[in-house]
């Protein structure tokens, strides 16, 4: 278990404050490392902070819009006077937006194109470009690193109704590939997670109805997945460590590991 072991690096988690992204960086502090936990929202990033303290591990929180490079050069600067220089780098901004969410109402040629723009600079700018622009530099110059970018099962096998989120997504796995072949030999390994479908606040309505029961989209999803459930926000981590620890993935660069209950092994 040694080769899991992270005692010594500095995670970075863009989207700590989130769902998915707060049990990643929950579960990288159980691994031993340091973690800092960037997001917007305050509250919940000094809730997950805490939590990451009670279970005896060391974690800072650092306000940031990942849309803006300046802020997160400032959280860089903070991350690294209060925990070291970054060898971890996640990025779980990102999320679908109901204004670029096809419907009755709304068709394909409908869509705005700032919506569209906006839906790309979280999912890739926010969710890739601008953090790997940022903190990626002070990893090639130290000669090491790893970078893990959350894609989504849209960016492989485009899903109805999400349109420019699929699109995003897909722009999130070849920038991942992209980065890989650049930074491979100074020492950078890139790789990405993709993971199925997951309920959180942003989809919880998406997927449920109010007695707790499958929404009909929600069916649609759970007939696609062979295990027949969502996944658990902690089936995230293993993923996450694996590819962020050295010694059990140093020659693992380019890849996407799927988290999905085997929704994208199915078809008819």
């Amino acid at each position: 278990m040694s080769r899991y072991d992270l005692s010594g690096e500095v995670a970075v988690v863009i989207g700590g404050t989130g769902v998915l992204g707060g049990a990643i960086a929950q579960g990288l502090a159980e691994a031993g490392a340091k973690v800092a936990v960037l997001g917007r929202s305050q509250e919940r990033g000094k809730e997950r902070v805490a939590a990451i303290e009670q279970a005896g591990g060391e974690a800072l929180f650092a306000a940031c819009d990942a849309t803006d490079k300046t802020s997160l050069a400032e959280a860089q600067a903070a991350v690294g006077a209060g925990l070291g220089a970054v060898g971890v780098l996640v990025n779980a901004a990102g999320g679908n937006q109901p204004q670029v969410t096809l419907n009755d109402e709304l068709s394909f040629e409908g869509i705005e194109t700032a919506d569209w723009q906006d839906c790309f600079d979280l999912n890739l700018g926010a969710g890739a470009l601008l953090p790997c622009q940022v903190f990626g530099p002070a990893m090639v110059t130290a000669g090491k690193g790893s970078i893990i970018n959350i894609a989504s099962v849209a960016a492989h096998l485009p899903v109805s109704r999400v349109v420019a989120y699929s699109a995003a997504k897909a722009a999130v796995v070849s920038l991942t590939q992209f980065l890989a072949r650049e930074w491979a030999q100074k020492g950078v390994r890139v790789n990405s997670i993709t993971p199925g479908f997951f309920p959180a606040e942003q989809n919880r309505r998406l997927l449920f109805e109010e007695d707790g029961s499958p929404t009909e989209r929600g069916g649609q999803i759970l007939s696609h997945t062979p295990m027949n459930r969502y996944g658990r926000p902690e089936e995230l981590v293993g993923a996450a460590v694996f590819l962020a620890s050295e010694a059990a993935s140093s020659f693992v660069t380019g890849t996407d590991i799927c988290v999905d209950g085997g929704f994208l092994a199915t078809t008819i």
